[in-house]
């Protein structure tokens, strides 16, 4: 990662990390910064904040879905995610992590699969051997390897430090962005963000 890479940290269960995957990276290519995405388990944060999910949460669980399905029309993109919403996608986020390690683009590429199945109703992002099956036909990975490879003890350990990192760094919720260290909270400040950039901040 370069100092002048935007970071994209978000949990897979997130809907409002959804919408920001659908239009990080142009806003990346628009500002002439690369996508440093990060997935990172969320639940590792609210045991600090002591806050809940939007959709665990009373009353802002009926908005949010409302709030998510209005942009969903507007975008005119999916938004059917598994009845049992949200789901651990700690699978899923070791996956990641494992296909980084070979390749980084790649990587990128099997995370925003991830979201566009996951928000068809289509994956379970629990699941290690969908994941699996879904990593070998969005990035060619090997199924048998990937699922040793997120078993191994070292990348447990690598994804847990780095959900650690992310609250020791103040990210507290999905999606959260860093860009030149400025720290940004929400897909509604992705436009903000872009202007600090344009304008090298206020």
């Amino acid at each position: 990662m370069t100092s002048t890479d935007i970071e994209f940290w978000f949990d897979f269960s997130s809907g409002y990390a959804y919408f920001a995957a659908l239009d990080v990276e142009a806003l990346g290519r628009r500002v002439g910064r690369r996508i440093r995405w990060r997935p990172f388990m969320l639940g590792t944060a609210f045991k600090v904040t002591g806050a809940r999910g939007l959709s665990s949460t009373p009353m802002k669980s009926d908005y949010a879905r409302r709030d998510w399905e209005r942009i969903a029309r507007e975008k005119g993109v999916p938004f059917a995610p598994p009845d049992e919403h949200p789901k651990v996608a700690l699978a899923a986020t070791r996956a990641f992590y494992w296909i980084e390690a070979q390749d980084r683009a790649r990587a990128a590429t099997f995370a925003a699969s991830i979201f566009h199945a996951y928000y068809a109703g289509a994956l379970d992002t629990s699941s290690t051997e969908a994941i699996a099956a879904h990593a070998a036909v969005t990035v060619d990975a090997d199924p048998l390897d990937l699922k040793a490879g997120i078993a191994d003890p070292a990348l447990k350990d690598a994804v847990r430090a780095t959900s650690e990192e992310a609250v020791a760094r103040g990210v507290f919720g999905s999606p959260f962005f860093f860009a030149d260290g400025e720290p940004f909270w929400g897909w509604d400040r992705m436009a903000m963000m872009e202007r600090w950039l344009e304008t090298g901040g206020w």
